[in-house]
């Protein structure tokens, strides 16, 4: 049996080539590199995510072509498999240098960052780069903040790095956390979205150097066709507005999350969410639910205190008012059971209120904002939205409206009269910012293994029958 394993792990080394890629034709398929990470790509509960792995599916579907995505565990590794011919194109969160240029085709820009430092929150803090010589610092192998402070250390003595040989920045944020480094180098982006997960990771300074992401491929002389491709599906997706909703879907609640108000959160997730965990994911089962939605909002309403009380007379777990609870059957508002039911029951009802052509995500956001002002208040807003050349079937643009019921100069003229819209903005902002921490808590558990090294194989399994590694 260990002989046949060993033919087994020969056979496969010895039949692997690179993948021979097609031109980008309808009824083709569309080879992707990227990088497993929240804001790249991600097995859900459901389905592939990821702001990188959307883009990328809506251009092989621009095509009509299907999507293989192949996932690198390292930077390093990504522009391998691209330099080897495996993939049309990377999109992994890359930003573009001229080091990279050199060799691989780079697309237009599709999202700016910065590079930023981290450090641990109550240490010691950079305040510039020359702080920098004589920490800890690390950087992800392979990433362009190699040549950037190679080129720092020209002028700087005692500054040297590390590099941390993962794909995932997330790796970087721990290493701060657990402070078995002093500081870490990594792109805004990736910290903002990641930093929900690392409360204790802070911001230090900002280099000011703009970093484009975009997407890169082979030096091949037919790449040329697929990079004016890809180049026109970006430039529609900017143009139409796809790409800043896209950008809202994954980084919208950024701006508004407190690094102290994550930390109590996710405290709470540890403490309080265990014994009520199993209640909410079987609500949210029985009303089609994603669980995480239903707890999230549970925490904003109560933080899962089921015998909560406002001065208003609000109650329960989703403090629901006498009469809303009357209407949706809920005798005991202090039960948790019946408030979530209550709660769930009343969300999907304002769901189904709402015109049929608001499309999702846009539709629960907006349901909740109903939740919270009032389905007549929300209606109003996005009547205002829509008067100020707005789009009101986008929350985005209905959030940014929402405020106006409480303005003194608008609010008389409205039939409804005054409502406290900018309450409704951070309550639908602060659930949607502990839906996606509980999103990316699970992340670790949907993430590949990465790859099998076939060489430790073949050299275990030449020791299991005896040989000597060199002799195979």
């Amino acid at each position: 049996m260990r002989a046949y394993f060993l033919l087994v792990l020969l056979c496969l080394s010895a039949c692997e080539r690179p993948t021979v890629l097609g031109d980008l034709e309808p009824g083709g398929e569309l080879v992707v590199v990227t990088r497993n990470g929240p804001t790249t790509y991600y097995l859900g509960p459901d389905e592939p995510a990821g702001f990188d792995y959307e883009l990328a599916k809506g251009f092989a579907d621009s095509l009509d072509m299907s999507l293989r995505v192949k996932v690198a565990f390292s930077i390093e590794e990504v522009f391998d498999i691209l330099a080897r011919g495996q993939a049309h194109l990377a999109a992994a969160g890359l930003t573009r240098s001229d080091a990279r240029d050199a060799e691989f085709l780079a697309t237009s820009s599709y999202l700016e960052q910065h590079p930023v430092v981290v450090y641990k929150a109550g240490e010691f803090r950079p305040r510039n780069p020359q702080n920098l010589s004589g920490r800890d610092l690390i950087i992800l192998r392979g990433s362009h903040h190699h040549a950037a402070l190679e080129r720092l250390a020209k002028d700087q003595e005692n500054l040297t790095w590390r590099e941390i040989d993962s794909g995932d920045t997330g790796n970087l944020l721990e290493a701060i956390v657990d402070e078995t480094a002093d500081v870490a180098i990594l792109d805004s982006g990736e910290f903002d979205m990641q930093q929900r997960l690392y409360p204790r990771a802070a911001e230090a300074f900002q280099f000011p150097d703009t970093l484009e992401t975009v997407w890169y491929m082979p030096s091949l002389e037919r790449a040329i066709e697929w990079q004016a491709l890809a180049n026109q599906y970006l430039d529609n997706q900017i143009d139409s507005g796809a790409l800043s909703r896209l950008e809202d879907r994954y980084f919208g609640d950024i701006e508004f999350a407190s690094r102290i108000e994550t930390f109590t959160f996710q405290q709470a997730v540890k403490s309080k969410l265990p014994d009520w965990q199993p209640l909410i994911e079987r609500t949210a089962n029985e009303f089609r639910m994603d669980w995480r939605l239903l707890a999230a909002i549970a925490y904003q309403e109560s933080h899962w205190n089921p015998k909560a009380r406002s001065p208003t007379g609000v109650r329960g777990m989703m403090m629901l008012t006498q009469s809303t609870a009357k209407e949706l059957g809920v005798t005991n508002r202090i039960d948790a059971k019946q408030s979530l039911r209550g709660g769930a029951r009343f969300l999907n009802k304002l769901r189904r209120r709402l015109p049929k052509d608001i499309a999702e995500p846009d539709r629960t956001w907006m349901a909740l904002a109903a939740y919270n002002v009032g389905m007549a208040h929300l209606e109003e807003a996005r009547r205002l939205t829509e008067g100020h050349g707005k789009d009101p079937h986008l929350w985005q643009d209905v959030r940014e409206h929402l405020p106006m019921l409480q303005n003194p100069s608008i609010y008389p003229n409205l039939r409804h009269g005054f409502a406290r819209g900018e309450e409704a903005v951070t309550y639908v902002d602060n659930i949607r910012h502990y839906f996606a921490v509980l999103r990316l808590q699970e992340l670790s558990q949907n993430f590949a293994s990465p790859p099998t090294d076939i060489s430790s194989l073949l050299d275990e399994g030449a020791t299991l029958l005896g040989w000597e590694p060199s002799s195979l």
